[in-house]
Parts: structure tokens; C-alpha cells; sequence
């Protein structure tokens, strides 16, 4: 589920000038080390920490505020779905979810966007997508040229 316009509008105010702060939470050691290698050829993105369960995840969003999580579903201790449940909350600020997951399920993909995910990527078929979005995301503040009203910036 790509911005709306008004939460892309929120977006570039909040980027402007600052690089994308990516939080990855995998706990495959092999997709994890691919996914930082990609992240980290981004020139306008910084991957802040990789860290492989629910508790670590939901303690480095209290830790520091990141842009954006890529979220893996299943983790070895907890789930992806817990990690939402803290962003949705607020327990963690402002944070965009992209969710990357080998379980491309309706059923999953109806809850993460319940819980607040804005992205749902297949592993298997669409993890090559991944550094685009990520850059995307990073490179909207270069394509905005008038300031949006106040309530057009906030509003969620």
C-alpha cells in the first residue's frame, strides 16, 4: 500500500535534508547480511541496526526513533505482528513498516495493513524490489517544491 497524499506529504517535511534511518529485523543471518549489503550501497539511506526477535526490535525503536523498519513476520523469538502492535501503539514514534516475508498470505497481509504496514513484500518475489523502495522513499524530499498547509503535513 503505497503514501497517500497526505502522509507523503508529511514524508518529505520530515526528510527533508536527513538521510532514511532503516531498521532491519530478520532473523535468517543469510537474508539479513544480503539485505545490509543492499541497504548499505543506498547512498541516501543508513541502516541504524539488525537485530532478529520482537524484544530486540521493539527495544531499539524505544531506543532511537528510525524512518522506516523492514519487518520480517515469522523471528525466532516473537513475530512481526508484535513489533506492529508496539508502532501502532505509539510506544515508537512515527515509523513507515515494510513488511518482507516468506508467508504471502491474504490473511497476512490484511493484518499487517490493520496494524499499520505500509509495504507487504514477498521474500521469494519481491526482495530485489526492496533497495528501490528504500531509495524511493529516501529521494521524495528531492521532488517536492511547495509547502504543504499545516494540516496537510500532519494529518495522518
Amino acid at each position: 500500500m503505497p503514501f497517500g497524499r497526505t502522509n507523503k506529504r508529511w514524508w518529505m517535511i520530515y526528510m527533508q535534508g536527513r538521510k532514511l534511518s532503516v531498521l532491519l529485523v530478520e532473523d535468517s543471518h543469510l537474508v539479513a547480511d544480503r539485505l545490509r549489503e543492499a541497504i548499505l550501497t543506498l547512498p541516501d539511506a543508513q541502516l541504524v541496526a539488525v537485530v532478529e526477535s520482537e524484544s530486540q526490535a521493539v527495544a531499539e525503536l524505544k531506543r532511537r526513533q528510525v524512518d522506516v523498519v523492514v519487518l520480517d513476520l515469522h523471528l525466532r523469538d516473537g513475530t512481526g505482528f508484535g513489533v506492529l502492535r508496539a508502532i501502532s501503539r505509539n510506544e515508537v514514534g512515527k515509523t513507515l513498516v515494510i513488511v518482507l516475508t516468506n508467508h504471502d498470505l491474504g490473511e497476512y497481509r490484511r493484518a499487517a495493513a490493520a496494524l499499520g504496514a505500509q509495504y507487504f513484500l514477498d521474500k521469494m518475489r519481491d526482495i530485489e524490489r526492496l533497495p528501490a523502495l528504500l531509495q524511493q522513499l529516501a529521494s521524495i524530499t528531492e521532488k517536492a517544491h511547495e509547502a504543504p498547509t499545516d494540516t496537510e503535513a500532519y494529518n495522518d
